[in-house]
């Protein structure tokens, strides 16, 4: 529970919920292995003494903390995740983090392949259609990329080179276009049959 303090501050209640993954323990364990070998070898003058948490310095003399090593083996493996949403299960935050990755490609994917570059504003409405321009794009990847398989990055990257032209003659227009590749028109076909619906 958030003290009176906290509360006063704005800092609502929260809860930390762990989760004991095996696959990042065993990874966790070797990594501690192979530190505090490296570590006795520093201890017993067989190698350079480098950064590693596992030496301990008292005055001149070097040993090996046990303690710490002790008490990184007892965490390896666990994770905390720390939410207000104290109402919710531990499955339910645990999957929330978990899907965080998406939020993040989605952002890395926004600013770079859609071009969305942060824009100094200083009138609320201009704001406002600078973010709903971004969030549109943002939902119109995620359509694309939901109805074709492909990411938005290759999409794009794919579909840019090909271009359409029309050109008036007189009281002739002449259209000219690029011949799509077979994966392209078929990625396409999907987009408009599902937008057709």
């Amino acid at each position: 529970m958030a003290g009176h303090q906290e509360k006063a501050r704005g800092i609502p209640d929260r809860v930390i919920y762990y989760q004991y993954r095996h696959d990042p323990a065993r990874r966790t364990l070797r990594g501690i292995d192979e530190q505090v070998a490296k570590a006795e070898r520093a201890v017993d003058g067989k190698a350079p003494v480098k950064r590693n948490r596992f030496i301990k310095l008292t005055g001149a003399t070097k040993s090996v903390n046990r303690d710490l090593e002790a008490k990184a083996r007892g965490l390896a493996g666990l994770k905390g995740y720390t939410t207000n949403l104290t109402g919710q299960s531990a499955e339910f935050v645990i999957d929330a983090y978990h899907q965080l990755w998406r939020i993040e490609k989605s952002f890395r994917m926004s600013k770079h392949d859609l071009q969305a570059r942060p824009v100094y504003h200083h009138k609320r409405e201009s704001i406002d259609a600078h973010l709903t321009i971004v969030f549109a794009a943002l939902a119109v990847s995620h359509w694309i990329e939901h109805q074709t398989g492909w990411s938005i990055k290759k999409f794009v990257r794919t579909t840019r080179r090909y271009r359409t032209v029309q050109i008036r003659a007189g009281r002739q227009t002449l259209t000219a276009a690029d011949r799509l590749p077979g994966d392209l028109r078929d990625i396409l076909a999907k987009i408009n049959a599902e937008h057709a619906h």
